[in-house]
């Protein structure tokens, strides 16, 4: 599966969130962007998506920023990607439906919709809560300093 820039930025970018903002901070797309490495302007239209979706929620002002609309354990990676790649999730096209029907349906019954179905709960059962713990346990390890 591929996954674009803007899924993959998606997710970063919403794990960073979910650490800067677990305090009840609002947290600027700037210093997401700086952080990341991402195009400011791009994690903008992101983040415009996102707020759409009802993941994110924003506050104007020189206090302002994001913040999770939710508790990181209500969001799943699943509704990260379908607010920012719907295409992702949209049924497979068919490819032979006019020459052989029968092979169409054959591949919709037992390929296409078993995978769409079993990627689709795989990336619901993943919460951000979860990749924001892997992220901090990742950091505490990274943090230890061995002396020889």
């Amino acid at each position: 599966m591929r996954i674009s820039a803007k899924g993959r930025y998606g997710i970063a970018s919403m794990i960073e969130l979910s650490w800067m903002s677990r305090e009840g901070h609002h947290v600027p797309v700037a210093i997401l962007a700086e952080n990341l490495g991402i195009s400011k302007i791009y994690l903008e239209q992101i983040f415009s998506l996102l707020k759409r979706s009802g993941l994110v929620a924003s506050v104007k002002g020189a206090q302002g920023g994001y913040h999770l609309a939710k508790p990181a354990s209500e969001i799943s990676v699943y509704e990260i990607l379908k607010a920012l790649e719907q295409i992702l999730f949209e049924p497979t096209e068919s490819s032979v439906d006019e020459r052989a029907p029968a092979i169409e349906s054959v591949m919709q019954k037992d390929v296409f919709r078993p995978l769409d179905a079993t990627i689709e709960t795989l990336l619901a059962k993943i919460r951000l809560s979860d990749l924001l713990e892997d992220y901090i346990n990742q950091k505490n390890q990274n943090n230890f300093m061995f002396y020889i």
